[in-house]
């Protein structure tokens, strides 16, 4: 069985936690990103910051993962907050209607410079 194509980090401080994911949120990993922020819950944890600047795809079941972890946050009482997705994935959370994921309107991470604009866009 291959290894999973994404690390997860966490950094606790008191009841505040840092979560830094890295490489790719899909199908496969997504069960790894409802664990890790399930576990900030039955930690006690009540701020969880979500890192995504290492994070180089994310489809539909990483967004749900996303989605249903702050649903239980909300329930919970608790803070979730996701910060510098991907701009493919901030896309997705803005066409979606979960800005609300985002800790600012501004947490968007530059286009790489290593990849030419999509055809017809700026380079």
């Amino acid at each position: 069985m291959p290894l999973p194509r994404l690390n997860v980090h966490r950094h606790d401080h008191t009841t505040r936690t840092l979560i830094i994911f890295a490489g790719e949120i899909d199908l496969a990993t997504a069960p790894l990103v409802r664990v890790a922020l399930a576990e900030c819950l039955h930690d006690g944890i009540r701020t969880t910051d979500v890192d995504l600047t290492e994070v180089t795809f994310c489809d539909a079941s990483g967004l749900n993962a996303f989605l249903a972890a702050s649903g239980l946050a909300t329930e919970a009482g608790t803070i979730l907050r996701l910060h510098h997705p991907p701009p493919i994935m901030a896309r997705i959370i803005e066409i979606t209607g979960s800005g609300f994921l985002l800790h600012e309107l501004h947490s968007v991470r530059p286009a790489s410079r290593r990849f030419p604009a999509a055809a017809g866009g700026a380079r």
